[in-house]
């Protein structure tokens, strides 16, 4: 992976770092945001937790990380640096590298990175994958479910297993922008996959 990836000249300027993939490389579960957070961007690692609003002075993290969710899970030490988070069978990643604070990445952009995040799907080559939003599940809807793009759509499929070309996709609405049932939604759906024989699910093409 190129630390000093000059693809997208416009997010070179805007960027602190080159935030990829973090995570066990031998992981069942892949997670993929759209963007580095601006914590994320600042520290190296995906989905670093953001500051609240009006919280930032103490550094308080808000309600809904994607991080309390997994340490739920217990994919994810608690005790752990935010840094160095210690994960245990998930890895994360994004559709894009770089950040820009003021703008969502561009289709070019998204299409510059591609390379990256389709060489970690072939490397930790997990069983499940996780959009976290509705661009990354338009994005990898169309390239590993038989769905038609139209058909995928947050907040409709959030927590809704999907079976597709070689994985299975359980997506999930922004962790930041969830209500409590939708977290308690994908937190169940996710306890009952983790105790069923997922791994049976590669090469089902059915959704």
């Amino acid at each position: 992976m190129d630390e000093e990836c000059r693809n997208c000249p416009a997010l070179c300027e805007t960027r602190t770092q080159v935030v990829h993939g973090y995570g066990d490389v031998d992981a069942d579960f892949l997670f993929v945001g759209e963007r580095p957070t601006a914590s994320a961007d600042a520290i190296g690692v995906p989905f670093a937790a953001e500051a609240a609003d009006g919280a930032a002075a103490e550094g308080t993290e808000s309600a809904t990380t994607l991080r309390r969710m997994l340490e739920r899970l217990g994919l994810c030490d608690s005790t752990s640096p935010a840094d160095e988070p210690v994960l245990e069978n998930v890895y994360l990643t994004n559709l894009t590298r770089c950040r820009d604070p003021d703008r969502r990445p561009t289709d070019e952009e998204i299409g510059n990175c591609d390379p990256y995040l389709n060489a970690e799907i072939r490397m930790i080559n997990p069983e499940i994958l996780v959009p976290v939003g509705e661009r990354p599940l338009r994005e990898l809807g169309v390239e590993y479910t038989t769905t038609p793009a139209d058909d995928l759509a947050l907040p409709d499929d959030h927590a809704v297993r999907i079976r597709g070309r070689g994985f299975e996709l359980v997506p999930m609405v922004d962790p930041r922008e969830q209500s409590d049932a939708q977290t308690q939604a994908w937190l169940e759906e996710f306890v009952d996959l983790m105790a069923s024989d997922y791994r049976q699910t590669k090469g089902r093409r059915e959704r």
